[in-house]
């Protein structure tokens, strides 16, 4: 089994534990998931199946949209409501105020990652360092927020949107609004509604990925690996250079049927789908134009 499931992680399990429980489902080993959410978050988690997990480190990178509930007035530990609280203020901002507070973290800028965070120093997680009560100096890190959409305010609690960047913590985003407005805040609920081309509307829970294996429509869920490039120009190589294929190597323009009309529409650099005379999908190449030559890019050659 080789692709992608786009699962509904609920409340309470943790990534890993997603990725443990789907390999007893489907009865394979090889699986990773494309993002950690923490046990309190819910919503889209791609997870990748077979060959697919070389998928995991570009998924990782894709922007994500998120919507979270701010509570204003309190600061804890993990920056969210499951940590211990470190203060409490009364909330004074006006509404209009805060709007505009929250509307001015839209763009690009630096996010400090919190120490509850999977993120590791010196091989060490963060969260298991906090645990033993250590703080390390984390880098501000580069993010951008492409959107922010207040969807309800109801002080000390606000319902928004967010739209951002690989790397966006948003639990530490409504702590920095808090501390604009003056009276700290923290993340209360997160729920992730998508992340690239995979939807909260088409992810499935565990429960309902058993259903589905036991109706024996597991295909019906499974993305193929190849889906997730379609921007790339397809590329189909004749039948006596599939052993090449089969094994990796580099081909040359020269060597596809219909050369000149597939290379005159590829730029220096471009990447492309690469199929066999059968339509198997292969992997990802780059065409060189100097050498006029695809090289192996990433590869995922049937198992």
């Amino acid at each position: 089994m080789n692709g992608i499931i786009n699962v509904y992680k609920e409340k309470g399990y943790t990534s890993h534990d997603v990725v443990a429980k789907l390999r007893g489902i489907l009865k394979q080993k090889k699986i990773g998931h494309t993002g950690t959410l923490d046990p309190q978050a819910e919503g889209v988690l791609p997870v990748c199946i077979g060959n697919a997990t070389k998928l995991c480190d570009l998924l990782t990178d894709k922007t994500k949209e998120y919507e979270a509930v701010l509570l204003l007035g309190v600061t804890t530990d993990t920056q969210d409501t499951t940590g211990a609280v470190l203060s409490e203020k009364t909330v004074q901002v006006e509404a209009d105020k805060l709007r505009t507070i929250m509307e001015g973290f839209i763009g690009k800028s630096q996010q400090i990652p919190p120490m509850y965070s999977a993120l590791k120093v010196n091989g060490k997680k963060l969260y298991e360092l906090a645990r033993e009560g250590k703080e390390v100096e984390r880098k501000p890190r580069d993010i951008e927020i492409f959107s922010l959409e207040i969807l309800e305010m109801q002080l000390p609690r606000v319902r928004f949107r967010v739209h951002c960047s690989k790397g966006t913590y948003i639990r530490t985003l409504c702590q920095d609004i808090g501390e604009k407005a003056g009276c700290g805040g923290c993340m209360e609920a997160l729920l992730r509604t998508r992340v690239d081309r995979f939807s909260l509307t088409e992810a499935h829970k565990l429960s309902e990925i058993e259903q589905i294996r036991d109706a024996d429509k597991l295909s019906e869920i499974l993305i193929p690996v190849d889906q997730m490039f379609l921007s790339y120009p397809k590329v189909t190589a004749p039948a006596k250079y599939q052993l090449a294929l089969a094994n990796g190597n580099s081909f040359t323009a020269q060597m596809l049927a219909g050369a000149e009309d597939v290379t005159a529409q590829i730029h220096d650099g471009a990447l492309v789908r690469v199929y066999s005379a059968e339509d198997v999908f292969y992997g990802i190449y780059q065409y060189t134009r100097a050498e006029e030559r695809f090289i192996p890019y990433k590869m995922f050659l049937p198992q």
